[in-house]
This record gives C-alpha cells, structure tokens and sequence, in this order.
C-alpha cells in the first residue's frame, strides 16, 4: 500500500512527466550526437579517397573502397555469425535458470498447503524419492566420454 501511495504521489507532483522530459530530451541529444558522428566518419572516408585518389589514380581508389567495404561487411557477418551459437547457448542457460527458479519457487508456494493436506510428508516424499531415483538412473545410464569402449557392445 505505501509504495501505490509513492507511486501517486510520484505522479501527481509531476516526477513522472519530468522524467519523460528528460529522457526524450536526451534521445534527441543522442541522435544529434550520432548524425554529427555519421557526416563526420563520412566526410573522412572522402578525405581518404581523394588522397588515395590523388595517389594511385581515381579508378584504383574506387576499386580499393569497394573492395575494402565488402570486407568489412563480410568480416562483420562472419563475426555475427560465429558468436550467434555462443548467444543462443547463453539465452538457453539464462532460460533454464529461470525456469528452474520458477520451478523451486511454486514448490515452495506449495509446500505449506501439501504439508496440512490429507496426505502430509507423505504427498511430499514419494515424488521427491521418485525424482531422486530417477536422477540415480540417469546418472547411472549415461556412456562415459572419455571411455573407450562405450561405443562397442561387451
């Protein structure tokens, strides 16, 4: 109840309003910066042209640019590319996790309810010894990496 009243208050003095100000305020700062930077980067890469052009000649520095661009977009890709497995491997920890914090957290949410039930400990107890049998068996089942013979049948 105290934070509903923080959060009206909050509102009703204009905190809120004033915050949105500022974070507009500074997307538009941000974009200008980014612009400024583009043409500046742009600007640049003229620069370099025409001394490259000044150099070897206009048909040499055009060529050079092209080809030089198309690498850094497909090295850029490749890059993307080869961290996309390492990302997806992370998303599906962080996913597992939380799944499994959901998963202990409604166990528990429970636990008070199963425990004044008709069944008691023992609603409880014959899923947990279930699960704890069948972690030994798959613990037990699963072929060795490291041994030799686990691909060949005995």
């Amino acid at each position: 109840m105290r934070m509903l009243a923080s959060l009206i208050s909050g509102l009703a003095s204009g905190e809120a309003v004033a915050a949105v100000r500022r974070a507009r305020t500074a997307a538009i700062v941000y974009a200008l910066a980014a612009l400024a930077a583009l043409c500046g980067l742009g600007f640049l890469v003229g620069a370099a042209y025409v001394w490259v052009a000044g150099r070897y000649g206009p048909m040499a520095a055009c060529l050079g640019f092209g080809v030089g661009f198309l690498v850094t977009a497909g090295l850029l890709l490749l890059i993307h590319q080869l961290s996309a497995g390492a990302r997806a491997r992370r998303r599906a920890r962080r996913r597992n996790a939380d799944m499994k914090a959901v998963g202990i957290t409604a166990a528990l949410a429970v636990l008070p309810a199963l425990l004044k039930g008709k069944g008691g400990l023992g609603t409880i107890l014959a899923p947990a010894i279930a699960l704890a049998a069948y972690a030994i068996y798959r613990e037990n089942t699963k072929p060795d990496a490291d041994d030799p013979d686990a691909g060949e049948a005995k």
